[in-house]
């Protein structure tokens, strides 16, 4: 089993990423603030996994896409399944450096 599938990004999520990219999807990190200083997407917005459901009412007033990322994809996932399971059509991008090279 990779890596991408054990964390939960199977292939149609890492097939999705370029078109969602294209659509204008909001690009959310879950990591915490100090991994994401560390480095990160360009335009993505930092809002940790602990959080996600605190802000759900601000995810929804986006009103696009989302592609959750993290370091690995784990945290991600977790939060792409919060998201869809509100309603918000949401793809797991996994580590951010993945959502990155389709900048």
């Amino acid at each position: 089993m990779g890596l991408f599938n054990f964390f939960g990004l199977g292939n149609r999520d890492a097939e999705k990423v370029g078109e969602y990219l294209k659509n204008g999807a909001v690009v959310i990190d879950v990591r915490t603030p100090a991994e994401f200083a560390d480095g990160h997407v360009k335009g993505s917005i930092n809002i940790p996994l602990d959080t996600i459901a605190s802000k759900m009412a601000t995810i929804k007033k986006y009103d696009k896409q989302i592609i959750t990322c993290c370091r690995s994809g784990a945290r991600s996932g977790t939060a792409a399944r919060i998201l869809n399971n509100n309603n918000i059509d949401t793809i797991n991008g996994g580590p951010w450096q993945n959502v990155a090279q389709h900048i």
